[in-house]
């Protein structure tokens, strides 16, 4: 187990992570710091704080940026706090999200915007204002969470999959637009991963919880996803492992689309 003082995969960069509060952000952000990374936790919750905590005891370096990532102003400044607290950013792992179980006609306008400035805008916002960081130093990483249901239709799930979508193709974009500047993107693809939004959906359907979860499980490998399995993908895409994937959209979900189409 390497540590922030030691040569991980990650050692010398600079990574910003949304959605680090908790889950799958958190389980990447321990992981990154592990692997020798700087890491800025963007999160609007202060549970973000203690995540910064874990990461330094384990001899990582890490700081906690409050705010929201619909908004531009605090998009620039998470931006700008990773230059000025580490000299530069490397990767940034798009991964904040909610989700709103509910077909087109039980959704709201409001529910729909929501889950879409979210889920996407946030994406748009962020990279934005660090591609032109990344690119003065060289290039960077950029991977963004998506989900299976990003690449299938999900029952209920109507604003949700189609933010997912976009998410996939929004990073298949920005990989062809940024190549030139020696930026990658990829995208992770989470199944269903044991996480506080997974609970979330359970009463968004008015389920009970634990059947929920223990019905999540039933695909080919017999469970369900641990965040911090989804945090070694990210890992894999941010690293020079992945020199040389860009415009991709790695499935983790236990082989629950293997058998879809």
């Amino acid at each position: 187990m390497t540590t922030g003082a030691g040569h991980g995969a990650l050692h010398g960069k600079v990574a910003l992570l949304t959605g680090a509060a908790s889950g799958i952000g958190r389980a990447t952000a321990i992981l990154f710091g592990r692997e020798g990374a700087a890491v800025v936790v963007f999160d609007l919750k202060d549970e973000g704080r203690g995540v910064v905590d874990t990461i330094a005891k384990a001899g990582g370096r890490a700081a906690f940026v409050r705010g929201d990532v619909t908004s531009a102003a605090d998009c620039e400044t998470a931006v700008q706090q990773a230059v000025s607290e580490f000299g530069r950013l490397d990767i940034l792992f798009n991964n904040a999200g909610i989700i709103r179980r509910a077909s087109v006609v039980d959704t709201t306008e409001e529910e729909w915007d929501r889950v879409m400035s979210v889920n996407v805008k946030s994406i748009f916002l962020l990279s934005k204002a660090a591609i032109p960081v990344m690119a003065r130093t060289g290039g960077g990483v950029i991977v963004n969470t998506a989900s299976g249901w990003g690449l299938v239709g999900g029952r209920n799930a109507a604003s949700y999959c189609a933010s997912k979508a976009a998410v996939v193709n929004l990073t298949r974009a920005m990989a062809l637009d940024h190549a030139a500047q020696h930026i990658r993107v990829n995208c992770v693809c989470p199944g269903d991963t044991d996480t506080a939004m997974l609970r979330e959906e359970a009463r968004q359907l008015g389920e009970d919880v634990e059947r929920f979860l223990a019905g999540s499980a039933q695909r080919p490998m017999g469970r369900m996803g641990r965040p911090e399995e989804i945090a070694q993908a990210a890992l894999f895409l941010a690293s020079d492992a992945s020199s040389y994937v860009t415009g991709t959209a790695l499935v983790v979900d236990g082989g629950g689309l293997a058998g879809s189409g």
